[in-house]
């Protein structure tokens, strides 16, 4: 069980709560949660109140151990997953202590009727997360079709391998109140997972489907340059607004990298000076961030590479104040705040 979720009902009876191992235990598990006593309304209430108001454990580990039988219930009909159905129980204690540990009896209903959600979303979500190597997605949406879709697709006997025909994808998107498309995709997705060693076609002379696959990303290489060439620039501008006295950066942040730019007027009546004479100090802080920009990077890649030549080229290349903004712009929460 989840180490976190368990540690608020530690108790000295704890070493009692049956801790289901595996898959082949799940018989020894299910004849030992039958021992512990259901529980009649006003104890449930008395040890929920004694639980809430002064932090029982007892109180709370009778409570769990009452209602294991319940989780048990609702794990087993989620079978047809795939998944380890001792994996769904552990799950669905997790949830079903979150229920305990946030139960109002005051409210007037019964645990078992308010635990039932937490337990049944704690196990939805340890499906979702471990069906498939390609995540399956967890909008509304898609959590819908995901437990829904083959009830819908038995509910009109759309029984065959493959796509859905239009009229049939129409019929459960209008079920189900979810796009049509989303409907496609899952239904795809359900189909399984297909291995792209996999050959192409019957025969299999066409090769692997792997071998058609086109990877247009950037290398590795050129990934961990440009994630290396972003920091260095984030940390030239970082130290580049060091230069700048209190009144040039605020104009400088104020009017370049504010998400809504203050405007000329604004900062002329808080330092008491022209609209004028604050464009001119903006355009003076702009020339001292540049220039201490290309200095920075500069001295780092005559670091790197020890060459004089090197040295001058990437000077050239420094980035203009627009790339700084732009940059700046992505990483907004490194510049030290007004």
């Amino acid at each position: 069980m989840n180490e976190i979720a368990t540690e608020a009902f530690m108790t000295p009876h704890s070493a009692i709560v049956p801790i289901l191992a595996a898959e082949s235990g799940l018989t020894r598990y299910l004849e030992k949660i039958r021992r512990f006593p259901m529980l009649e309304p006003h104890e449930e209430y008395m040890l929920a109140k004694s639980w809430r108001e002064h932090g029982d454990r007892d109180a709370a580990h009778r409570l769990v151990t009452s209602h294991l039988r319940l989780v048990a219930k609702i794990a087993t009909g989620y079978r047809g997953y795939g998944l380890p159905i001792s994996e769904a129980i552990s799950e669905g204690n997790v949830g079903l202590m979150q229920a305990v540990k946030r139960f109002e009896p005051d409210r007037g209903f019964r645990l078992a009727t308010y635990a039932m959600w937490w337990i049944k979303a704690a196990i939805q979500e340890y499906i979702l997360r471990s069906w498939s190597l390609v995540k399956m997605g967890t909008t509304v949406n898609q959590k819908k079709l995901f437990f829904n879709l083959r009830k819908a697709k038995s509910s009109i006997s759309a029984l065959e391998e493959g796509d859905l025909h239009p009229n049939q994808v129409q019929l459960i998107a209008g079920q189900l109140g979810v796009p049509e498309q989303d409907v496609v995709d899952m239904n795809r997705r359900l189909a399984g997972d297909v291995s792209l060693n996999a050959p192409i076609g019957e025969e299999g002379n066409s090769g692997e489907w792997q071998d058609w696959l086109i990877d247009d990303s950037a290398s590795q290489e050129s990934r961990l340059a440009e994630t290396e060439e972003t920091d260095n620039r984030r940390e030239a501008l970082r130290e580049a607004l060091t230069v700048l006295n209190e009144r040039e950066r605020r104009i400088f942040e104020g009017r370049r990298l504010a998400d809504e730019p203050i405007t000329l007027d604004e900062l002329a009546h808080e330092y008491g000076v022209s609209r004028e004479r604050v464009r001119q100090i903006e355009v003076h802080a702009f020339e001292k961030v540049q220039k201490a920009v290309k200095d920075r990077v500069a001295g780092i890649e005559m670091r790197r590479h020890g060459s004089g030549a090197r040295h001058r080229q990437n000077r050239d290349q420094a980035p203009g104040i627009g790339r700084l903004q732009e940059l700046h712009g992505q990483n907004r929460e490194l510049v030290v705040s007004r």
